[in-house]
C-alpha cells in the first residue's frame, strides 16, 4: 500500500508522543498484530506502541532499483509494490507477514541468499527510533554507522527501524525450477555448494538456490531461474502442496510472485500438524485461509491451552520438546551437522539455504560471517518426544553446542538455551554494551540476553 511523506511524519509524531509516555523503568514493546518470533513473550502491563502506521511504501524508483519502505511493511506488501514496476527486494523471506524492520534488526534468508545475503545488506539507510527516543538516520557512511552495522541481530533491543530505502533487483515474469535429487547426503552438499559458489547449473546462470531434506537417503537442490516465458504454471495456493512436488518433478514453472510464497501456502510443511494437507480437509478451506499467518495464531492458540500436551497424556504418549530453529554451519561441516542432526533429533524435512555475506569487507557486529564463506543455513520447525532422563530443552542445547563445534551460529528468533557467557562471546557482547550505552543509555529497551534467552 502506497503512503506519503506526509503520512509518514504524523506517524513519527504520534510514536515519539506514545514513546515520551511510557515511564522510565517500563518495559517498551511494540503492539503488533502478528509475529513470526517462535518464543514467548514477556506479559507486559504497558500498552505497546501502536505502529500500525508504518505499514506501507513511501516510493519505489525503477531507475535507481531502490524503495523507501516503512519499517512495518509486510513483504506480502512490499513485493505487490516492487513487482508492479518489475522489481523485488534482494532477499525476500519466505512467510507473507515477516516484515521489512524485523528481517533487518532480525535475520532474514531465501534462496537469492547465496548472492545477495541477508536483508540488511541491501540497506541503503534506515530511520531508527532508538531506545533514548532520537530518531536518528543510519547509514554505512553516517553519523550513525555504527548503529547501522550493529541494528542486525539486534532484535528490537537498541530501537525500532521506522523507515528504510533499500535496494531492488529486476525479475523476469516466470521462474523455471529444476529439482536434483540426491542420495548420498556428502554429494548433496558439496553439489549444493558448487552451485551457490558458480551461481551456475551446467554452464546457465541462476537466480535461486536452495534444498530440501526429506531423509538421509533423500535430498533435493532446488534451482530457479528467471525465464521471459514459461509452457505452464504450476498453482500450489490451493490443493496442490508445494513440497511434495520436489519429489515428484524434475522440471516445474511459477510465476515469479507464486515463487517468492512458495512456502507460505503450507508453512513450508508445518500445516500437516493441523491437518490442513490432509485432501479432504484442504478441498474445504478457502484459499484466503491456507496461509502462514493463519497456521501461526493457530499454533499460538495451542500453545497458550495446550492442547496437544493433554491429548499427548491422555494417549499414555510422553512429553515433547519443541525443537524450532534456524542454524548456520559453514558449507564444508554442513554434511557433519546433518548426520548428527538425523542421529539425534530426527526431524524431516529440513530446509537448507547457502548463505554467504555479499560484501565479504563489511562488518556486522551482531552476526558476523567469516569473509568470502559459503554457509548453509539449516532450518527445522517441529517436536520431539523426551527420551528416558531427558529434561525439556536438552535437545535444543545439544543443537547449539554443536552447531558452536561446527564454527556455526544460530538464528535467534526462537528458543535459545545458552549461559551469558557463551551468548555474548557467541553475540559480540563487547560491540552490544557499547551500542548499548550510546543509543539506549538508561536501558528503556530490553537487554538482548534477556530478551531472547530468559524471554523478558
Amino acid at each position: 500500500m502506497a503512503v506519503s511523506a506526509d503520512t509518514y511524519a504524523l506517524a513519527v509524531a504520534r510514536l515519539r508522543g506514545e514513546y515520551a509516555a511510557i515511564p522510565t523503568g517500563s518495559p517498551v514493546r511494540l503492539a503488533k498484530r502478528t509475529s513470526n518470533l517462535f518464543r514467548a513473550r514477556a506479559a507486559s502491563a504497558t500498552p505497546g506502541l501502536d505502529v500500525s502506521g508504518f505499514d506501507g511504501v513511501l516510493s519505489v524508483d525503477p531507475v535507481s532499483r531502490t524503495a523507501d519502505v516503512l519499517g512495518m511493511t509486510t513483504y506480502e506488501h512490499l513485493v505487490d509494490a516492487t513487482l508492479a514496476h518489475g522489481l523485488m527486494p534482494q532477499v525476500v523471506p519466505q512467510l507473507k507477514t515477516i516484515t521489512l524492520g524485523g528481517a533487518v534488526t532480525g535475520l532474514g534468508i531465501e534462496s537469492s541468499s547465496f548472492r545477495n545475503g541477508f536483508p540488511h545488506e541491501s540497506v541503503l539507510d534506515m530511520d531508527v527510533l532508538v531506545g533514548d527516543g532520537r530518531i536518528v538516520t543510519a547509514s554505512p557512511g553516517g553519523d550513525d554507522s555504527l548503529l547501522y552495522y550493529g541494528f542486525p541481530n539486534s532484535y528490537g533491543t537498541l530501537g525500532y527501524a521506522l523507515r528504510l530505502t533499500i535496494e531492488l533487483q529486476p525479475v523476469l515474469p516466470y521462474v523455471r525450477l529444476t529439482h536434483l535429487r540426491f542420495d548420498d547426503p556428502a554429494e548433496f552438499v558439496a553439489r549444493l555448494g558448487e552451485v551457490a559458489a558458480s551461481g551456475e547449473l551446467d554452464g546457465e546462470s541462476i537466480d535461486f538456490v536452495d534444498g530440501t531434506v526429506f531423509s538421509d537417503r533423500e535430498h533435493y537442490i532446488s534451482v530457479g531461474t528467471f525465464v521471459a516465458q514459461a509452457p505452464y504454471t504450476s498453482d500450489y495456493t490451493g490443493t496442490k502442496i508445494y513440497y511434495r512436488s520436489i519429489q515428484n518433478r524434475r522440471r516445474d514453472y511459477l510465476t515469479v510472485r507464486d515463487y517468492l510464497w512458495r512456502w507460505d501456502t503450507d508453512w513450508f510443511w508445518c500445516s500437516r500438524a493441523l491437518g490442513v494437507q490432509n485432501p479432504t480437509v484442504r478441498r474445504l478451506i478457502p484459499k484466503r485461509y491456507l496461509r502462514s499467518d493463519v497456521y501461526g495464531k493457530a499454533i499460538a492458540f495451542e500453545r497458550r491451552h495446550g492442547i496437544a500436551a493433554r491429548i499427548d497424556a491422555w494417549r499414555g504418549k510422553g512429553p515433547r520438546e519443541v525443537v524450532v530453529q534456524d542454524i548456520e554451519v559453514p558449507v564444508a561441516r554442513t554434511a557433519e551437522f546433518l548426520e548428527f542432526f538425523h542421529r539425534e533429533i530426527g526431524i524431516e524435512p529440513v530446509w537448507v539455504c547457502p548463505v554467504a555475506q555479499r560484501d565479504p569487507d563489511a562488518v556486522w557486529d551482531l552476526y558476523s560471517f567469516e569473509p568470502g564463506t559459503m554457509y548453509v543455513n539449516v532450518g527445522f520447525w517441529s517436536s520431539v518426544e523426551l527420551r528416558p532422563g531427558e529434561s525439556d530443552g536438552d535437545r535444543n542445547r545439544l543443537i547449539e553446542a554443536v552447531v558452536a563445534d561446527l564454527g556455526g551460529r544460530k538464528s535467534l528468533y526462537s528458543t535459545s538455551f545458552y549461559d551469558e557467557d557463551t551468548f555474548w562471546a557467541t553475540y559480540n557482547g563487547a560491540a552490544y554494551q557499547s551500542l548499548k550505552k550510546t543509543y539506549d543509555p538508561q536501558g528503556r529497551l530490553a537487554d538482548l540476553y534477556d530478551k531472547v534467552v530468559r524471554q523478558r
